[in-house]
């Protein structure tokens, strides 16, 4: 039952807003500014996922590093 009601709820103010972007054009406006910079902020999500993914691709198939720059023995205390 409580879904229900936030069912309704989301849905009472999607359509009070769509009425709001009908209704008046600086809103609509605004909607539009934020739709603009979601899909380019989107766009550059994807193209920073693609870039990384490529990266880590070509570390895959590069041999594998030595990490062994560290001196096998331990400095002796004084």
């Amino acid at each position: 039952m409580k879904k229900l009601f936030w069912f309704a709820v989301g849905a009472a103010a999607g359509l009070a807003a769509a009425k709001q972007i009908q209704e008046n054009p600086k809103v609509a406006a605004v909607v539009d500014d934020y739709a603009k910079k979601a899909r380019e902020f989107g766009a550059a999500m994807s193209e920073g996922f693609t870039e990384r993914s490529s990266e880590l691709a070509a570390e895959r198939k590069a041999p594998a590093k030595e990490a062994s720059t560290r001196s096998a023995s331990k400095p002796t205390a004084k």
